[in-house]
């Protein structure tokens, strides 16, 4: 889902937002750095342009782990993140964040695809075989 969401955020890497946000994470508390993007976003079912503030990072790497923070801990995100560990089923991780992460309706729809996607759906094998293979359960196809 981060490779998914990093290409359609970002155009594939192209266009982050500010300096290294890969992902459109919109600014919090905890982010130190921010910056101010016009953006479009779905508001009750009309596309509007908005300027909003969004997370700025020094490196591509700070990025990611704010991303893998936010899906893994953060409050919206936790509880699908949790029966992902339990089921693998990454569709069903995609729709229950989509709502939240994004405004776009077709949010989910586009990062499934992209997730779908033949070179994606590879480097999502390989990483599940190396994260069973670090828990002695490796299962590798």
């Amino acid at each position: 889902m981060l490779i998914a969401q990093w290409a359609l955020e970002s155009k594939w890497g192209e266009k982050p937002v500010g300096r290294f946000n890969c992902f459109g994470i919109k600014k919090a508390d905890r982010h130190d750095k921010s910056c101010t993007v016009t953006t479009r976003e779905v508001v009750r079912g009309k596309s509007v342009v908005l300027e909003l503030e969004f997370a700025d990072y020094d490196s591509l790497e700070d990025s990611c782990k704010d991303y893998a923070w936010l899906i893994t801990s953060a409050a919206p995100y936790h509880q699908a993140w949790t029966r992902y560990q339990r089921d693998n089923n990454l569709h069903a991780l995609i729709a229950a964040i989509a709502g939240t992460y994004a405004s776009d309706p077709s949010y989910a729809s586009l990062v499934a695809a992209i997730a779908g996607q033949s070179n994606v759906s590879q480097v999502i094998a390989d990483a599940r075989c190396a994260r069973s293979a670090e828990k002695g359960t490796q299962v590798c196809l």
